[in-house]
């Protein structure tokens, strides 16, 4: 059997972007520093078993999406995290300034989105 262990994104300031989900899913940070071109910076933010590693290029100011990724092909349409409590997690979202998106209940539990300050669509699902 095999598990995902990270996904690599490209951000504005992976820092930033760190810190708002640690704040939002109670994450920490496994690793910062330089990236592998040398000139880049990362972070890599998760639990002991998986994390997302937040890249910046060497200009420190990544290119904008100019497509819609749902018919991109190896577009980034969001990303999954599952939560305990769904309510508590859109709480900390609405918190944290960002607007909650729709919100879905079907099998195998009930989910809501949201885009983080650089376009990225998270989705949070509770299956309790």
């Amino acid at each position: 059997m095999a598990e995902l262990e990270h996904l690599n994104v490209t951000v504005a300031d992976p820092r930033a972007t760190a810190r708002l989900l640690g704040d939002l899913f109670g994450w920490k940070v496994r690793w910062e520093g330089a990236a592998m071109d040398g000139a880049g910076y990362t972070v890599h933010v998760g639990t002991d078993k998986s994390y997302l590693a937040l890249y910046s290029g060497s200009n420190g100011t990544p290119s904008p999406a100019i497509e819609n990724t749902y018919t991109r092909v190896a577009g980034l349409n969001h990303i999954g995290i599952v939560v305990d409590d769904l309510k508590a997690a859109e709480a900390k979202v609405k918190a944290a300034g960002l607007t909650p998106g729709e919100h879905y209940d079907y099998e195998p539990g009930e989910r809501f989105y949201f885009d983080t300050p650089d376009g990225v669509e998270i989705e949070v699902m509770s299956y309790a």
